[in-house]
């Protein structure tokens, strides 16, 4: 048997399957059609769109990623990243609706309930019958979850749940919240629970839509929890358990926030390349200087590189791998990216690059949100530092 390596099998492939071709073809043609033609007018009335989600439920796009059994897609996250950069490509605020609820709220039921919960929550959520919220950033507690306030206190056969949740998306619209809560004060993360709350309990109460610097049709909220009593039976996982369940749900989620920031980033490009070839000064398209040849070539190889990145980490969760130094990898490169290229594109798009007849200048709003939310910059890299050090430091 021939020991030399260059001649060994290799599983590595840059094609998508044919499946992977359909479903990224099929979103991006329903983006084309149902989601770029008023996306100028979304933003600018902040309005959340029901009617798009709805049509993207029936479409069975907001939970394509969960068994079928559920009411979801049953396929791989690659397919996911691919649809999520499709819709992100125009429309950063609906895909963070759609990245939110199927990773966060879904995603936490369906990696820690019980199959009665599942039954009962993950198939209306899967099928986007109805839409999750998962509530875990507090007023005083963000990257420091073990500082949160909320409290879950067993009494007799229920929970009594108070606390306020801050930056909640889908926080006004959402219909059935994952909460995050102490149930035991005392013992830091270790006394962490989660709950399957619905959004029509006595006592659960969404506060004013926040005014924020983008993302302006996706729904962000607080919400206000005062003396809901949780039945034991939805209580999500094991008592003490939901820290830990939710450093993997973040895992999860940050593949979708990777994806989301490709797509930014990809429209970033794509509208400066059209810009470029429209625009002329001193004679010629813009796009034939040398620097503005430059600033599109480094755009277009970072969005290859960070889409790669992203692939490789929803390759690993499909795999059942372990992928959290991989996906904070390509959160932290991706975001970072988006942020980058966005402002890339306004400054190739000079003076109208600074209007909203434009659609750069959106992007550049939207953009900032992905280097914040599910995890800091700062965050991930200290999450890839501590994960490189247990590889070479045991």
């Amino acid at each position: 048997m021939s020991t030399d390596v260059l001649n060994q099998p290799t599983e590595l492939s840059f094609e998508l399957s044919e499946e992977q071709q359909l479903i990224r073809d099929s979103i991006k043609d329903f983006v084309e059609r149902h989601v770029k033609p008023d996306v100028k007018e979304r933003d600018a009335s902040k309005e959340f769109p029901h009617d798009l989600v709805q049509k993207l439920a029936d479409q069975g796009f907001m939970g394509m990623v969960h068994p079928e059994k559920y009411g979801g897609g049953g396929v791989g996250h690659v397919s996911f990243c691919l649809a999520i950069e499709e819709i992100a490509r125009w429309d950063a605020s609906l895909a963070l609706t759609v990245a939110s609820h199927t990773s966060l709220a879904s995603g936490h039921i369906a990696l820690a309930a019980n199959e009665s919960q599942k039954e009962k929550y993950l198939t209306p959520l899967a099928k986007g019958e109805k839409l999750g919220a998962w509530c875990l950033t507090e007023p005083g507690s963000g990257s420091d979850a073990s500082g949160m306030k909320t409290t879950a206190i067993k009494k007799g056969d229920k929970y009594i749940l108070n606390g306020t949740k801050i930056f909640i998306t889908q926080g006004s619209v959402g219909d059935i919240y994952v909460v995050l809560a102490k149930t035991d004060p005392d013992k830091g993360t270790k006394g962490i629970s989660a709950f399957i709350v619905e959004g029509d309990w006595d006592g659960v109460e969404s506060g004013g839509k926040m005014e924020k610097l983008g993302m302006n049709s996706s729904d962000t909220t607080e919400v206000i929890f005062e003396d809901v009593e949780v039945p034991e039976e939805n209580l999500l996982g094991e008592l003490g358990k939901g820290f830990v369940d939710t450093m993997k749900v973040l895992d999860g989620g940050r593949i979708g926030i990777g994806a989301l920031s490709v797509g930014i980033a990809r429209g970033a490009l794509e509208e400066s390349l059209k810009y470029s070839g429209e625009r002329k000064q001193f004679g010629s398209p813009i796009g034939d200087f040398q620097a503005i040849e430059t600033k599109m070539a480094n755009m277009a190889t970072e969005v290859d590189a960070a889409r790669m990145l992203v692939h490789r980490a929803a390759w690993l969760k499909d795999q059942g791998k372990p992928f959290t130094k991989e996906v904070s990898m390509a959160k932290l490169f991706a975001s970072e990216l988006a942020v980058r290229a966005a402002d890339e594109a306004v400054q190739i798009h000079g003076g109208y690059g600074y209007i909203k007849e434009y659609h750069v200048e959106r992007f550049m709003r939207d953009a900032k949100l992905m280097t914040i939310g599910e995890g800091t910059s700062e965050v991930q890299r200290m999450i890839i530092g501590r994960e490189l050090k247990k590889e070479f430091w045991g």
